[in-house]
């Protein structure tokens, strides 16, 4: 494979003028965001001092984004998907806007930042699900992974970029301009999905057998989830890379029993997570173009838990570093593949749904394992704690594979279906069952496996 094929393939930048602005739109929004992050932390220490209010901003974002994701999903197989993402992107709008009174104002109640906080995460969760849906509809088939892989990159800059500029920022114009920054890039991403063609939920305007129209979305969606193969596999996958091996929570005491308790390198190891994950990106063609997503997901996911067994058991910082940058270099693959896996094998009439189930276990899984590592460390050692959710992870991931074929032995085709223009007819809406009547499903080209 050519170097150039290797870099992150940019062909739905080039070739869709949509996807381009959404992109771009997305990049600002996530920049904003991170500076927005940053300044909440600072501000809610700054009125409390505690660091159990500085926990409750993990509740005040959580919660929001586990009730209403579900219910995003549900609207996204319902109404126009770039209405609903239109409309929630003006919601977290206001509640930046409503960030930036408040700090303005010298605003000192701890619960009206939160309840502000969480209306904006309430808002971004209620559009999150329809929003993941775009790439699939604005994009051809073969170009989607490439499309999930750009915004990753996006993600993985505004994560190096964000708290950088967020501190100049606080340093020397405060909570107010830090906030404001995150209402005008809010408004771009809006402004970006404004322009995006119209997206009608699939099948609108059919009619049961009934003959009344049909209110609401197709039924099946939520059980596809569970019963097709392939996402269960993928979200089988994630929670278990996840839920068993997430170490962000480790950070500090590793930090304190191997490196003296330096700040400095505290925000090194989230450094190299990142750095890990930007430089997988920018040379995410070797995945993107790869027509085995499912093996390559699982191949991911296995380095992540390996990798940070690795990082438990490191005692120089250069190893330990190197062991976190190739973590946040897998799990950014395992993200891309599973991300274009989801959205490629769903058909557009459960989409919505499916999507909100990733974006649920997206935002849950990590922090029920940031949970169980530090309970698991409490009772033991923090790097006992990140070896043995380091190996059982990957052990995991490798018994997923081996109890489900269809995943394994995935092979992506050209030309879906459901990859076509937002105005184009939809078919009738798939039974969920019928996806499950063998044991291997069949692929949008209508063969078992692809083979």
């Amino acid at each position: 494979m050519a170097l150039r094929e290797r870099l992150v393939d940019v062909r739905p930048l080039r070739g869709s003028r949509p996807f381009r602005a959404l992109w771009a739109g997305s990049v600002l929004a996530s920049i904003g965001q991170r500076i927005a992050v940053v300044a909440v932390l600072q501000q809610v220490w700054e009125l409390t001092g505690s660091p159990l209010w500085t926990g409750a901003i993990g509740l005040a974002t959580g919660v929001p984004l586990l009730v209403l994701g579900l219910v995003g999903g549900s609207l996204a197989d319902a109404v126009d998907r770039r209405s609903l993402v239109r409309a929630a992107t003006g919601g977290q709008a206001l509640a930046a806007l409503g960030l930036m009174v408040q700090a303005a104002a010298g605003n000192r109640s701890v619960t009206l930042l939160l309840a502000l906080v969480a209306a904006g995460a309430g808002c971004s969760a209620l559009g999150a699900p329809a929003r993941r849906t775009f790439p699939t509809r604005l994009l051809p088939a073969d170009q989607v992974a490439a499309g999930l892989a750009l915004q990753n990159v996006a993600f993985q800059a505004s994560m190096l970029v964000g708290p950088a500029v967020a501190g100049l920022v606080l340093a020397r114009w405060h909570y107010p301009a830090a906030y404001a920054i995150q209402a005008l890039t809010t408004v771009a991403s809006m402004i970006a999905v404004i322009r995006l063609p119209a997206m009608p939920a699939p099948g609108r305007g059919e009619r049961h057998p009934a003959g009344r129209g049909r209110r609401g979305p197709p039924p099946g969606g939520w059980l596809i989830a569970f019963r097709h193969p392939i996402l269960w596999g993928s979200f089988g996958v994630d929670l278990a890379a996840t839920v068993l091996a997430m170490p962000i929570a480790l950070f500090p005491m590793v930090n304190e029993l191997r490196f003296g308790g330096d700040p400095r390198t505290l925000g090194l190891f989230l450094s190299a997570v990142a750095v890990g994950g930007l430089g997988a990106g920018l040379f995410s063609g070797t995945v993107t173009r790869l027509r085995r997503g499912g093996l390559a997901q699982l191949a991911a996911a296995t380095v992540w838990g390996l990798a940070l067994a690795g990082f438990g058991l490191a005692e120089p910082l250069w190893l330990a570093l190197s062991c976190l940058a190739a973590a946040g270099a897998a799990d950014t693959m395992a993200v891309i593949t599973r991300g274009a896996l989801i959205q490629v094998e769903t058909p557009d009439h459960f989409r919505g749904r499916v999507s909100s189930v990733e974006h649920v276990i997206g935002v849950a899984g990590p922090e029920i394992g940031n949970f169980r590592g530090g309970l698991l460390a409490s009772l033991t050692s923090a790097p006992l704690a990140l070896l043995t959710g380091g190996l059982v992870a990957a052990a995991a991931v490798v018994a997923v594979g081996l109890a489900n074929p269809p995943l394994r032995r995935h092979r992506a085709t050209h030309g879906h279906e459901d990859a076509r223009p937002p105005t184009a007819p939809d078919p009738e809406p798939a039974d969920p069952r019928r996806l499950v009547a063998a044991d291997r499903p069949e692929t949008p080209s209508g063969d078992r496996d692809g083979v």
